[in-house]
């Protein structure tokens, strides 16, 4: 698959930052507003699989190299062990409940002043571990979708034969 047109690249160019700076909203927020880690992991690989098309996918791998794969994978594994070791860190800091919002409720030492978590309803750290999850999810869900994009791009240029 060659690339678009040169105002298609430039376009996309331009809106990928702010595709990804809205998933990364998406996941940061996820505990206060409809989304989370899944939506948002999904809003960036989608900008990342635009950038995919535009450019095509001759272009994209001759850009990457099999280190940057692995990379890929490594973030995908970081995101996994993230989660899973939050949920763990129930077990051992919280109320011996796996999963268990432990940094709910407790006192916290922040920036020169005492600041009691869960206080309000519109506080990003009202949410103890949750956003922490999300963004756990989220870089599973990057690195793993735009792992697929790039798997099918790869098939495509294989099937060109070039």
């Amino acid at each position: 698959m060659s690339g678009m047109s040169k105002i298609v690249k430039t376009i996309s160019s331009i809106i990928f930052p702010f595709i990804t700076i809205y998933g990364l909203y998406v996941i940061a927020h996820g505990h206060l507003t409809p989304g989370g880690g899944f939506q948002g992991g999904a809003v960036v690989a989608s900008g990342l699989a635009m950038l995919l098309v535009a450019y095509g996918s001759v272009w994209t791998m001759g850009k990457l190299k099999e280190k940057h794969l692995s990379i890929n994978q490594t973030l995908e594994s970081v995101g996994a062990i993230g989660f899973i070791g939050l949920a763990f860190f129930g077990l051992i800091f919280g109320t011996k409940i796996f999963f268990n919002n432990f940094l709910v409720n407790k006192q916290d030492y922040l920036f020169g002043a005492t600041v009691k978590l869960g206080e309000t309803a519109a506080n990003i750290n009202t949410a103890g571990i949750l956003p922490l999850m999300n963004f756990a999810v989220g870089l599973k869900v990057i690195a793993g979708l735009f792992g697929i994009v790039l798997l099918m791009a790869y098939a495509t240029r294989l099937k060109e034969g070039k």
